[in-house]
């Protein structure tokens, strides 16, 4: 009988520890990552600027390349610069807009990317995708996956809390991915990829059945398991649609029309979450979701991140223009505005009693 097998990308290394920065230069060194220790080195103006004089010593044949930020611009001006340098590898040092550029000038001239992670706000640190801003508002671009992830538990512990708290959103936001992705299944015939919705379950049930909080350590590094996972599962779908259902759909709406007040990515995928699995007629689930959400201090109404009622409305109502061809719960009811309306109302009296 034949052995069959798929090979799925994956990282060669995942360092989730506190403490784990001290060895950065021996991790990168081990896994044959950079033996001769020429690395490209991008940082942000903020955590990742901070940590680089205590990394220098380590990194003694590395470049320093600061990012402006997490624009496509940046983004390609990072690979003009990195491209004469003959390096070994692209590491990425700082929060998600850094690691997105990374990740995108690291795929433009063809290195292997690391990312070391400021913060836990979104599960872009291990996902084949870099989103980015762009003239026509964001976009998301197909990368690879980084080949190392490195999480120093000690500097997260140091990032705002609403940064790294907004990742619990990102991660309990994939049970209404999957929902939607089966609610897919069934009434247009896609394909579910089981192990890829295996997994992104897996991390949106860790966060959402996790006793501990930000103060601890088991928890963060649970967190950032969970993200990591995350972005395997869309490794394994070749997609993203493992860890990108309504609420994300939401999520870039609220992006796209009210650019200057959106919200950090994870509370609108959390909100968006809840919300999604409330129309899918799950309400004790929704209840479990948004009590999680309220426990880390997450946004469960659109009021707590700074929308109107009627705001958020437009948002769903706009949502599925965001992704075409993708079919979630919102394309499946198809709500007019008013219809949306009354099922926000109707959540936000079920969410107040339980959350």
């Amino acid at each position: 009988m034949p052995v069959l097998t798929r090979l799925v990308p994956s990282p060669l290394v995942v360092d989730i520890r506190a403490g784990a920065l001290d060895d950065l230069g021996t991790i990168l060194a081990d896994q044959r990552i950079s033996a001769s220790g020429r690395l490209a080195v991008t940082v942000s103006g903020g955590s990742g600027a901070a940590l680089r004089e205590r990394l220098a010593p380590q990194l003694p044949g590395a470049d320093w390349f600061p990012v402006a930020g997490g624009t496509l611009d940046s983004a390609v001006l990072l690979a003009d610069q990195m491209r004469s340098g003959h390096y070994d590898a692209v590491v990425g040092l700082g929060g998600g807009k850094i690691i997105d550029a990374a990740k995108y000038a690291a795929a433009r001239v063809g290195l292997p990317m690391v990312a070391v992670a400021t913060n836990l706000a979104h599960d872009g640190l291990c996902s084949p995708v870099s989103t980015l801003d762009n003239d026509a508002g964001r976009g998301s671009y197909g990368v690879p996956s980084p080949i190392g992830i490195i999480v120093d538990l000690d500097v997260i512990r140091q990032a705002p809390p609403r940064f790294v708290a907004a990742g619990i959103g990102e991660a309990v936001s994939n049970i209404s991915c999957i929902a939607d992705w089966e609610l897919s299944y069934r009434e247009t015939g896609e394909a579910v990829d089981g192990l890829a919705a295996a997994m992104s379950r897996t991390s949106g049930n860790m966060m959402l059945r996790h006793p501990g909080s930000l103060a601890d350590d088991d928890f963060l590094g649970a967190l950032a398991e969970a993200l990591v996972l995350t972005g395997i599962s869309m490794n394994v779908a070749g997609s993203s649609r493992p860890a990108s259902g309504g609420c994300h759909e939401i999520s870039h709406a609220l992006d796209l029309l009210y650019p200057t007040r959106s919200a950090q990515h994870g509370e609108q995928v959390g909100l968006g979450g809840a919300f999604a699995t409330f129309l899918r007629g799950d309400l004790d689930l929704c209840a479990q979701m948004a009590t999680v959400l309220s426990r880390h201090d997450l946004p469960v109404t659109a009021d707590q991140i700074g929308f109107t009622d009627e705001e958020f409305i437009a948002a769903v109502h706009y949502a599925p223009q965001t992704r075409p061809g993708r079919f979630t719960i919102l394309e499946h009811l198809d709500l007019d505005p008013t219809a949306i309306r009354d099922a926000y109302t109707d959540y936000v009296k079920h969410v107040s009693t339980s959350a």
